[in-house]
């Protein structure tokens, strides 16, 4: 099998000629720990034999994008307009992923500041969104042998992209104070979602496409359950109905923290798929299996600090998955991209015991 004939397999609980083990993605800065330990700056797929998922790499933000503009700066911060148009600080040794930088205003404040949002930066412009190579790389993917994404990321959803807009204490705020501007901030959303995922596949046909929400924290949802199903739920059927109509039969969505409450939301209204699965956050995947049965394909679910201190930890936690695998509807992957603390050594002694513990059951 192709890979990404494997990959459909394995969604469809059907059996593979082998498992997808998914090449894992990486910090900035961990990619620059690997490099000083042995990494060798080969695409780590080919180093360590994993599958890829492509991603069509279209965005689905705010074009023109905003220029980045310095507002001010000393000897340890910089402060920013960022490409979304949020103003951050952040400071200049902690470059990459490795702190949160500090957000200091959004461009959503008011109706007015939204409309002008929207009408200035949320248009189609599809030829914004695309990579300059596009029609050589609609091409390349019409030959791939690897699954295709449509990952509308940071963008792509009813709470994630709204926070982008006014900042979460302004948001969670709006849902009671504004709720007109969030149902209009939403269709939005859904309008463009559809539009601009619609010119996509008038070109290539795609293997899933994904939301992106980030609305959850260690502890739960970032809103409650019943606030986000009755504001959300529609423009989400609404989307996956227009998905499914195209024949995408796989929706999966995007974030971090125990978003367990949120599930059957998403199930109902027609997302059937979910990573990373954060394990800090209770993220299980075996139980959220037992939970949830075959309507929820997991993909991630696989502790990163186990990875991080290798060894019998590492071995224990791919052991813990491997029912999953073995069942199918499951595709292992950390629990989200490799932080610096794990080593090159230990990465590699990961995926070595992966492959081989996926490969015997």
């Amino acid at each position: 099998m192709t890979p990404r004939e494997r990959f459909l397999k394995i969604l469809k609980f059907e059996e593979p000629d082998r498992p997808f083990v998914k090449t894992p993605g990486a910090w900035v800065e961990t990619l620059e720990r690997w490099r000083r330990e042995g990494w060798d700056g080969r695409p780590l797929h080919e180093v360590f034999g994993t599958d890829l998922i492509l991603n069509v790499g279209v965005y689905y933000g705010p074009v023109p994008r905003f220029e980045r503009r310095v507002v001010e700066e000393d000897e340890r911060t910089i402060t920013y307009i960022n490409h979304e148009g949020i103003l951050i600080r952040e400071f200049k040794e902690y470059g990459g992923n490795s702190s949160m930088p500090q957000f200091l205003k959004f461009p959503v404040e008011t109706e007015e500041d939204f409309e002008r949002f929207r009408r200035e930066r949320l248009g189609l412009s599809f030829e914004l969104r695309v990579p300059e190579d596009w029609e050589a790389r609609v091409e390349r993917l019409k030959r791939r042998t690897y699954p295709l994404m449509c990952f509308a990321d940071r963008w792509g959803g009813f709470f994630g992209p709204l926070r982008n807009m006014m900042g979460l204490e302004n948001l969670c705020l709006a849902f009671y104070d504004r709720p007109a501007l969030i149902e209009r901030m939403m269709e939005e959303r859904a309008e463009s979602i559809i539009a601009i995922t619609g010119k996509v596949l008038e070109r290539v046909e795609i293997d899933f496409f994904a939301f992106w929400e980030d609305m959850a924290c260690k502890t739960g949802p970032l809103i409650s359950p019943d606030m986000f199903r009755r504001f959300a739920f529609k423009h989400y059927r609404r989307v996956c109905d227009f998905l499914r109509s195209k024949g995408v039969r796989y929706i999966f969505l995007d974030s971090d923290g125990d978003v367990r409450e949120l599930i059957p939301i998403w199930l109902d209204a027609g997302i059937n798929g979910i990573w990373p699965c954060e394990v800090a956050a209770g993220m299980d995947v075996v139980e959220l299996r037992k939970e949830f049965g075959r309507d929820l394909i997991l993909m991630g679910g696989i502790d990163k600090r186990a990875v991080a201190a290798g060894g019998e930890a590492m071995r224990e936690e791919v052991d813990r998955v491997m029912p999953l695998i073995e069942e199918g509807g499951y595709i292992p992957d950390l629990d989200h991209s490799a932080p610096p603390d794990i080593s090159w050594g230990n990465i590699c002694e990961y995926i070595e015991y992966l492959l081989r513990r996926a490969e015997r059951g």
